[in-house]
């Protein structure tokens, strides 16, 4: 992977911490990252998370959105605003504020409800009807697996989730979390066109993810379409010329 002016970070989380907005775009800088989509961070501690994705259970808390939209107006465009839904509230919540954010997150392991349940599509139903991109986080439960890729699937080496989900041309894989082999047999199965690149700060720090891709060692025109234009052809916008 050769060196690329233009990055855009599918997944990150605006912690919920004073200064969260500045840490984020600093570390952005620092790592050459031009642009992220941002949800909210803190909804559930990350012991009591951890808990759950082993031993199941759920919490009922809602994500702070007005704090997503608050510091992405401050980024210049740079950063991306998701809504996080809580499948335990009415879908209305998330219609009445949808034109506000450009994508839709859903997480079975924080808030427990399965994909397959009716609230989950209520929500899923909304974000077709404005035009929302839908991120979901997996877990190893009945009616929670893979679906929209986020994380690379479920654990380090999901590769049968690649498999899985290579008929649907609509739902693309995000990278982060996964080994370098799962990123490989997903560029190789799916096609560069459905893998985004996502460094999931800030659990992980966007260096460790790109040095993943660096160790790759791919043409810049693949990643490009990784690190950039997939982005902006998923939340429908125009490719920026890209610098030399």
């Amino acid at each position: 992977m050769s060196e690329q002016r233009l990055v855009f970070d599918f997944h990150v989380r605006l912690a919920p911490r004073p200064g969260a907005v500045d840490w984020l775009l600093a570390v952005m800088d620092e790592c050459q990252i031009d642009r992220a989509v941002v949800c909210a961070g803190g909804v559930i501690d990350i012991d009591r998370l951890s808990r759950q994705l082993i031993e199941g259970g759920h919490i009922e808390a809602d994500a702070d959105n007005d704090a997503v939209l608050t510091g992405c107006a401050r980024s210049g465009g740079r950063l991306v605003p998701f809504f996080f839904a809580n499948p335990h509230r009415s879908p209305d919540r998330y219609q009445k504020r949808a034109e506000e954010f450009r994508g839709l997150e859903i997480s079975p392991a924080v808030h427990g409800v399965p994909l397959t349940d009716e609230r989950t599509a209520a929500l899923v139903e909304v974000a077709a009807e404005v035009g929302h991109p839908v991120y979901l986080v997996c877990i190893d439960r009945p009616g929670c697996r893979v679906a929209v890729l986020g994380h690379a699937g479920i654990g380090n080496i999901d590769f049968y989730a690649i498999d899985l989900i290579t008929p649907w041309r609509n739902v693309l894989l995000e990278t982060s979390g996964g080994y370098t082999s799962v990123a490989k047999a997903a560029i190789e199965r799916l096609g560069a066109d459905r893998v985004l690149f996502g460094s999931e700060h800030p659990l992980q720090h966007p260096s460790v993810e790109l040095a993943k891709f660096r160790a790759l060692d791919l043409s810049p025109e693949i990643w490009r379409q990784i690190a950039w234009r997939n982005a902006c052809r998923v939340l429908g916008e125009d490719l920026e010329e890209e610098q030399p």
